[in-house]
């Protein structure tokens, strides 16, 4: 693509070979959304005007579709984030939320659900551990606003994100800055029926393949701690079980190598029962699930 391409077919057709010969897998999604994120418009109106025909793009797309084949992070260009129901925003020092992480919530939801009945007279408590940019959090509450939630983040940088997320939503989610390794919540200790943890899980020395990880997000959000990536999710773990009420569930995300380790691990250490591990959309192992043994 050249900066002398205004058309806006033209051009989104242009950006599309462009990030595609850059190694970027959703190239002509990427292109069509940094047209909308310029034009200010939704991705859907980019694809019906560039039927119509007859609309031009700004100087600035070029600009944006460069980084974009530099391996930015497409929601660091355009300062959103889409999570379910929800439009985040992220940018440099947080975490941006991927769509696979949507099957704890799915997860979360039904515990909510399963939990909340109309004799029970208080409401279902929710603890998200290692919260980034709040998208747990703020899609549970979203999605079970009757739920009551707090959440947990331990980066300056990811908390005020979550923070600027949650006052924009406007959902009533009680965030704090702290170590999710350490007691946290503590005039809810055993009595929190769901703990939510998407915590960093990548082992120590192993570098993601992808740029758009391994250059922009945070290390803090990424790496786990140890060689099978398990110290930090295992400490977070503990904390969990020290929240939770006897059979309430969390439910942690892991890398899909961690699939058996990590179901292993929990149910090796006595604090856990009915331990299981559950598999994205892809098919991939994704999110552990357990209850706080009795």
């Amino acid at each position: 693509m050249t900066a002398g391409v205004t058309d806006l077919r033209d051009g989104v057709r242009a950006a599309t070979a462009r990030l595609r010969e850059a190694g970027v897998v959703s190239a002509d999604v990427d292109a069509v959304e940094l047209a909308a994120h310029v034009l200010g418009v939704d991705s859907s109106e980019v694809r019906r005007l560039m039927v119509l025909g007859g609309r031009t793009l700004p100087s600035t797309y070029a600009v944006l579709v460069d980084e974009r084949a530099a391996r930015v992070p497409l929601q660091h260009l355009t300062g959103r984030a889409h999570f379910r129901r929800l439009t985040l925003a992220v940018g440099p020092g947080v975490f941006v939320p991927r769509p696979e992480t949507e099957v704890l919530v799915d997860l979360a939801l039904a515990e909510v659900d399963r939990v909340h009945a109309p004799e029970r007279p208080e409401p279902v408590r929710v603890v998200d551990l290692c919260s980034g940019s709040g998208a747990i959090a703020l899609s549970v509450k979203d999605e079970r606003p009757e739920a009551e939630v707090r959440a947990v983040e331990l980066s300056p940088d990811a908390y005020a994100w979550a923070v600027a997320n949650r006052d924009r939503l406007g959902l009533d989610v009680d965030l704090v800055q702290g170590d999710a390794t350490s007691a946290c919540f503590e005039d809810w200790t055993g009595g929190v029926d769901l703990v939510t943890i998407n915590p960093p899980y990548i082992p120590v020395g192993a570098v993601p393949v992808d740029p758009e990880v391994r250059d922009h997000d945070p290390d803090i959000a990424l790496y786990g701690g140890s060689e099978d990536g398990l110290a930090i999710p295992l400490a977070v773990a503990r904390v969990a079980a020290g929240l939770l009420r006897p059979g309430g569930l969390v439910l942690i995300e892991h890398a899909d190598s961690q699939g058996e380790s990590l179901p292993r691990r929990l149910a090796g250490t006595g604090e856990w029962v009915e331990v299981q591990d559950h598999r994205d959309l892809s098919g991939r192992p994704r999110v552990t699930a357990a209850r706080r043994s009795r």
